[in-house]
């Protein structure tokens, strides 16, 4: 059987019909989250952590991050050795609420040992509130697994 050129364009539009509608179906089953549940009141609170990522900069040093049989070790830098430091440290993945791991913490000698899944790998970027002498101090950094 052969084709005039009237039918090839028929074809050509169909395909072209049938490749939006599929195209359509695939992202509406795309999930969209938002990084935070109520992002403007956070945007307000924003002043804190830029102050707090200030105060961590006039301080000095850089965090160390190491990943070591099944942990994440992070050193503080060193104006926090050998104090009483308490805060919380999130491992935030931008891809999927599920994967994020949070956990509060206290250190003497200025480190922390974070446990970490054996599923995890990714850029993940580890913010992390410190507090030393009722000063608020933020460092983040990427880690990748």
């Amino acid at each position: 059987m052969k084709f005039n050129w009237g039918y090839k364009i028929l074809i050509v539009y169909g395909l072209f019909v049938v490749g939006m509608m599929f195209l359509v179906y695939m992202s509406t089953q795309q999930k969209f989250e938002l990084v935070q549940k109520d992002y403007y009141a956070d945007e307000l609170k924003y002043q804190n952590v830029i102050d707090a990522s200030q105060k961590a900069k006039d301080l000095g040093g850089e965090l160390v991050t190491v990943i070591k049989g099944g942990y994440l070790i992070v050193t503080l830098p060193n104006g926090f050795k050998n104090a009483s430091v308490k805060g919380k440290a999130h491992l935030y993945y931008a891809a999927d609420e599920k994967r994020d791991i949070s956990k509060s913490f206290t250190t003497d000698n200025g480190v922390l040992n974070m446990e970490l899944f054996r599923t995890m790998n990714g850029a993940y970027t580890l913010k992390l509130n410190v507090e030393m002498n009722s000063e608020l101090y933020y460092y983040e950094q990427k880690v990748i697994f």
